[in-house]
C-alpha cells in the first residue's frame, strides 16, 4: 500500500517554506508529517497532508509548484537498530532507498517512517513478506 505524498519546490530564500505552510493552513490542511531538503537555490518540501487534493489546488492557485508521488509508510519499533532491521530488509532485496524520514507519534511504542524507493511495488511486497506493517492513509490520519 502506498501513499501519496506533495512536494512542493520552494525557492531558498527568506519566508518561503512559511508562505507554503500558510497556504496550506488557509486551506484548512493539516500536516501528518514533513521533511525538507535543500540546495543552494531551492529546496523540496515533502508533505503527507489530510487532503492531497485541496492542498495542490490551494498551492498551486498560490504559485507552487507541486509534485505528487507515492511513498511508502511503515512502522518500525522505536528502540536502537529499529530503522535499520527494517533497511535489511531492502538490502537482502537489492531495493535502493531514494530517501527516508521519520516521526514519533505518542500513541505507539513504533516509530512511523517514510520511505521512497526505486521499486516501490517490490519493497511493499518485500515488507508484506517479512510481516512489517504498512500503514494507509486511514492510519495516518489517525496517528
Amino acid at each position: 500500500m502506498a501513499v501519496k505524498q506533495i512536494s512542493i519546490f520552494v525557492e531558498n530564500k527568506e519566508g518561503r517554506i512559511k508562505k507554503a505552510i500558510n497556504t496550506l493552513a488557509l486551506a484548512n490542511i493539516n500536516i501528518r508529517a514533513l521533511s525538507i531538503a535543500d540546495t543552494t537555490k531551492y529546496g523540496i518540501l515533502r508533505l503527507i497532508v489530510s487532503d492531497n487534493e485541496k492542498a495542490i489546488e490551494a498551492l498551486e492557485k498560490d504559485g507552487f509548484i507541486v509534485k505528487e508521488n507515492e511513498v511508502i509508510v511503515l512502522e518500525v519499533p522505536d528502540e536502537p537498530n529499529g530503522l535499520n532491521s527494517t533497511l535489511a530488509v531492502f538490502d537482502n532485496e537489492g531495493i535502493n532507498l531514494e530517501y527516508v524520514y521519520a516521526f514519533v507519534g505518542a500513541k505507539s511504542d513504533q516509530a512511523v517512517v517514510v520511505m521512497r524507493l526505486e521499486n516501490m511495488e517490490k519493497a511493499i511486497a518485500a515488507l508484506e513478506s517479512n510481516n512489517i506493517r504498512i500503514l494507509d492513509t486511514e492510519d495516518i490520519k489517525n496517528i
